[in-house]
């Protein structure tokens, strides 16, 4: 249950891309805010590396879009971002997550930081944030064509 609610969040992000352009998918949602659906969909990538790579399969790789740097580069830094990289990008991190989660029983322990936490608990956290972003998804894309919906 928990990875195919995981899964529709993820199919519902790519939706409300879907058929844009990429103008349309750096378009801010409004002043001071950074959101863009592309900037979403770098901080998905950013997302599912740290979660499922880092904190559940411990590896030892950087953070994305330079995020060490500035921890809002993934929605600060659309303008000259390549949408196809992106999309490559977070099409990759959810492969190589999906691979982990099936390797690893939901009571396997992850570290995020020097704090415990569950398989099943990042999988619930996973959920939470596409949920939340796909509201942000949702509203932009309305913006942009009046497009709504699931």
């Amino acid at each position: 249950m928990l990875n195919n609610w995981l899964e529709w969040h993820r199919g519902t992000l790519a939706v409300k891309c879907e058929g844009l352009t990429d103008e349309q998918l750096r378009l801010r949602s409004a002043p001071p805010s950074a959101l863009s659906l592309l900037g979403l969909v770098r901080h998905m990538a950013h997302v599912e590396r740290v979660w499922f790579r880092r904190a559940l399969n411990g590896e030892d790789i950087p953070k994305l879009w330079d995020k060490d740097r500035d921890n809002d580069a993934d929605f600060k830094e659309v303008d000259t971002a390549s949408v196809k990289e992106a999309f490559a990008t977070w099409e990759e991190e959810i492969e190589l997550a999906r691979a982990i989660s099936a390797a690893k029983p939901l009571d396997a322990a992850g570290d995020r930081n020097g704090e415990d936490c569950t398989h099943r608990w990042i999988l619930v956290h996973m959920i939470e944030e596409y949920a939340r972003h796909n509201g942000h998804a949702d509203l932009l894309r309305e913006r942009i064509d009046g497009a709504t919906g699931e």
